[in-house]
């Protein structure tokens, strides 16, 4: 299954070829529109001309920071977004020796995959347990109780980037936030 998760072929194509852009862009994904987020690597390939994760870790700070920040930006806050991404693609040399693919393919469960990237820069739970659920339904690794790990974002329907395959289904992920946000909303003024 071809990825549609940024709604630009070129982007999406570098999030399919490029394990590390598909992580990368979800560390991206907050506070900023998802699929803008997740074309934020297209975007350093583009400028860098390569998206390995030893030639991101390598580069200058100051030249990379200033590279996501030339328009259009990788994130509405280039800066510190260059800094983290500079962050997650150490980890990614030092711990998988460059190969983003072995946090989900090597995850001997999927507690364990919920805990290799939780232990990753710009990873919290719930982003964790949505990309457990992103690499179960969109690339078919699922390691033992990956439903588990994953809670919510393992149902069915249109609740995460998880479940963004085209423009209709993004779209329905867009409406799931905004009446679960409502709803909150609702909940705490009553």
């Amino acid at each position: 299954m071809a990825l549609q998760i940024a709604q630009d072929p070129t982007a999406d194509r570098v999030l399919a070829e490029h394990p590390f852009a598909l992580l990368a862009g979800m560390m991206l994904d907050q506070q900023y529109p998802m699929e803008h987020a997740f074309r934020g690597p297209a975007k350093v390939l583009e400028r860098l001309g390569t998206f390995d994760p030893s030639a991101i870790a390598d580069t200058d700070a100051e030249e990379f920071a200033a590279l996501c920040a030339q328009t259009p930006a990788i994130h509405r806050f280039p800066g510190s977004m260059a800094a983290r991404l500079q962050e997650l693609a150490r980890v990614v040399v030092d711990e998988y020796d460059g190969d983003a693919a072995r946090i989900w393919t090597e995850a001997a469960s999927g507690a364990d995959l919920l805990k290799r990237i939780q232990g990753l820069p710009g990873f919290g739970r719930q982003k964790a347990q949505i990309f457990t659920a992103l690499v179960a339904k969109q690339l078919g690794v699922r390691p033992d109780g990956w439903e588990r790990a994953a809670g919510d974002y393992a149902l069915e329907g249109h609740r995460s980037v998880a479940d963004v395959v085209d423009g209709d289904s993004l779209q329905k992920v867009r409406d799931f936030k905004q009446a679960a946000k409502a709803a909150k909303k609702a909940a705490s003024a009553g």
